[in-house]
């Protein structure tokens, strides 16, 4: 039990400390464009060896699209996050982001008409309120952030919450191998396609970038959906969806050490509204789980 409890924490730290090293390569002239696009297209290639050598089944015809149209989903949101933080702070953009956790529970409703709980909307308020204090968008506290940055990482939040609810309803019999695969593919198609200008014509092609896209990729595309694949079934759902809000500490943390960026008293208290509020968002999420018919 203790090796997959760590198996998922490490996908999350994963996560959390991807942003700060994308900054890090904003600073050797690299543009989001590049990064995402490296990485997906190298945690593409490893996933289809992964997949190659596991033997197992590939996907129907039928489901082949519906799975690179949920590839183009991260694919789309990850460019945006990418982009958001060449104007905001990763702790600020990581806090925003955030934001999925109840913009998808709205889409499920608007979509699928599964209406959210009166508890749900209790605990989202939460979340926003947690957000505002995090971000230091206080009225006590001078600061403002460039609309660009917010713009972009909204948006981004908003693309990955239309992930994770296609995600969880395409693709349900297939494979992980597989299935990550084509997901993967989809994301670096979708990214090539709508940076294709920038990377034919404005593009830092090299060893260096390489060596981005290969740090991003394991750290990203490659070592968490493996930890998670392998440690949540044995877990369960419901700890690992706990297990994995460290992702937002951790992003924090990491930007604060390895960017030196500033970290407030009320930004800590905001986090910590985020994550309890997050939390408890999911032990609901596995009640309703649970309560239905099996």
């Amino acid at each position: 039990m203790l090796k997959n409890i760590l198996m998922v924490l490490g996908g999350a730290i994963s996560f959390g400390v991807l942003t700060s090293f994308v900054k890090l390569a904003y600073r050797q002239g690299y543009n989001a464009a590049e990064i995402s696009f490296v990485q997906a297209l190298i945690g593409a290639v490893v996933l289809w060896l992964v997949f190659f050598f596991s033997k197992k089944e590939n996907a129907t015809r039928k489901e082949i699209p519906y799975l690179l149209f949920t590839g183009v989903f991260i694919g789309i949101s990850t460019y945006f996050y990418y982009l958001s933080v060449k104007y905001i702070s990763a702790s600020v953009a990581i806090v925003l982001l955030m934001q999925f956790t109840w913009i998808s529970i709205l889409l499920e409703w608007a979509v699928f008409k599964k209406k959210p709980s009166r508890s749900e909307f209790a605990i989202t308020v939460l979340i926003l309120i947690g957000t505002l204090l995090a971000s230091g968008l206080t009225p006590s506290q001078d600061i403002s952030l460039p609309i660009e940055g917010i713009g972009y990482v909204l948006l981004a939040s908003m693309v990955y919450a239309a992930y994770i609810v296609s995600n969880s309803r395409i693709g349900k019999d297939v494979n992980w191998q597989n299935k990550s695969a084509w997901t993967m593919t989809g994301s670096a198609i979708s990214i090539l396609l709508v940076n294709a200008q920038t990377l034919v014509f404005d593009h830092h092609l090299g060893l260096e970038l390489l060596e981005w896209g290969v740090f991003l990729a394991v750290f990203g595309t490659i070592l968490p959906p493996v930890l998670f694949a392998i440690g949540i079934p044995k877990i369960g759902a419901t700890t690992s969806s706990l297990l994995m809000t460290v992702e937002l500490p951790m992003a924090v943390i990491s930007a604060h050490f390895i960017l030196d960026e500033s970290l407030s008293t009320t930004q800590v208290v905001g986090i910590a509204i985020m994550l309890t509020s997050i939390v408890m968002m999911n032990l609901i999420k596995s009640k309703k789980r649970d309560l239905l018919p099996t």
